[in-house]
């Protein structure tokens, strides 16, 4: 009946819960693109498939080309897809798509935010489902790769509209705890819808409110989340998210090996080197007399080298002696000599500007009577008395008469 009333018709819709086997089949529902309930189960057959020019993604508005059909073995109408073409976005693509832009804007998903992972943390704390598959895969990861490292596990609904509350509750309560170094938040994959609460904006606030690195891990890899985002560090899924907060166990002793075998190489290497030290230094002193013979003969070469080395010069010098006591004396004759002669010319000198000489040629010398020899008659007065010196005495002489010079009566006249 369905064939036959319905031929080919074309559905358009919002894909959601898309799946692509190894199969290369995709499998995926169709749901009211204006936010209604509707929603068509459909399948895409590989030789279909291959020939999309694009990659489909839930979210996606398209239009499915193809026929009705009953799927027997659970009583189901599916839509068999032929073709198919892009419409544009989805509502509730479009709807992450502008929170994606607000949260953005505000900085919540800068990378100069985002902090470093513990590289050897001692705990980590879970947020997820305890009824999900991704915490058995967390646990299973973190056994087999750090067995030492203790797990905590915050328990939340991952999905519906009480999980966004539940999250954002077991975030807080983790981080006010502060009992992990490192908080995985994790869901296992599914549809657009069903990821839902990890775009929530309650949840991304969280997140980059934490105390502590979160590494977000939710859904499949192709599957990327706001929460993903606004996490310190971004696994694509939860087991991913487990080998990134806790390395290898054996890598880590493997290396701790390899330094304990170069620290033991080193130690190795300076003991040897002290132990040849040692050697050298104990084969010096097992016979210290050769060592005290040696400096004994190098003593007696150095005090006969000073001895040869102290005679030759004094040998040298007594036989100058001769020479320079000749030298000595002719040097003292011509010195004492030249003192002579230049004694001589002085005391000619001297005798030449003896006053007693210029005496004897009939000039006197006159002073008053305090002894200040007296230069001009401007400094005597009628009456003063003088005191005349001459060659052989003195004489004590009363001024009668003060007559200047021609000179100064020449210069006096025009008074």
């Amino acid at each position: 009946m369905l064939a036959n009333r319905f031929g080919a018709v074309t559905v358009r819709g919002e894909i959601s819960g898309l799946s692509r086997p190894a199969s290369g089949h995709c499998y995926f529902s169709l749901k009211d693109a204006d936010g209604g309930s509707a929603m068509l189960r459909c399948a895409m057959f590989r030789r279909a498939a291959i020939l999309l020019d694009f990659a489909p993604a839930d979210g996606q508005l398209v239009e499915l080309r193809g026929r009705l059909d009953l799927y027997a073995p659970r009583g189901e109408l599916q839509f068999i897809g032929e073709a198919m073409q892009r419409a544009g976005a989805g509502a509730l693509f479009e709807r992450f798509l502008r929170l994606k832009a607000q949260l953005e804007a505000q900085g919540l998903f800068d990378e100069a935010r985002k902090r470093p992972v513990p590289a050897f943390a001692r705990r980590i704390g879970v947020v997820t489902s305890l009824a999900g598959a991704a915490l058995h895969d967390v646990l299973a990861a973190l056994t087999r790769r750090a067995p030492h490292v203790q797990v905590i596990v915050y328990p939340s609904p991952v999905q519906g509209a009480d999980a966004p509350p539940a999250l954002c509750a077991a975030i807080e309560l983790a981080s006010r705890r502060a009992e992990v170094e490192t908080l995985i938040v994790c869901r296992g994959g599914g549809s657009l819808e069903d990821l839902w609460a990890f775009n929530d904006e309650r949840v991304v606030r969280a997140i980059a409110a934490a105390s502590m690195p979160v590494v977000c891990g939710v859904g499949h890899e192709t599957d990327i989340t706001l929460a993903d985002l606004a996490a310190d560090l971004r696994a694509p899924t939860p087991t991913a998210a487990a080998e990134l907060a806790a390395p290898l166990r054996d890598d880590c002793l493997a290396q701790l090996d390899a330094i304990a075998m170069a620290l033991r190489s080193r130690l190795q290497r300076v003991l040897d080197a002290h132990a040849q030290w040692l050697d050298r230094a104990s084969m010096r002193l097992l016979r210290p007399s050769q060592g005290v013979h040696q400096h004994a003969r190098r003593l007696e070469l150095l005090g006969q080298r000073l001895r040869n080395g102290a005679a030759r010069p004094l040998e040298q010098a007594s036989a100058a002696l001769p020479r320079l006591e000749g030298h000595l004396r002719r040097a003292a004759a011509l010195s004492l000599a030249l003192q002579r002669q230049r004694l001589n010319g002085i005391a000619g000198r001297l005798r030449s500007l003896d006053p007693a000489q210029v005496l004897q040629r009939g000039y006197a010398w006159v002073t008053d009577e305090s002894g200040r020899a007296v230069v001009s008659v401007r400094e005597l007065r009628v009456g003063a008395r003088l005191r005349t010196v001459l060659a052989d005495g003195y004489a004590g002489v009363t001024v009668d008469e003060l007559v200047p010079s021609g000179i100064e009566r020449l210069q006096r006249q025009p008074e």
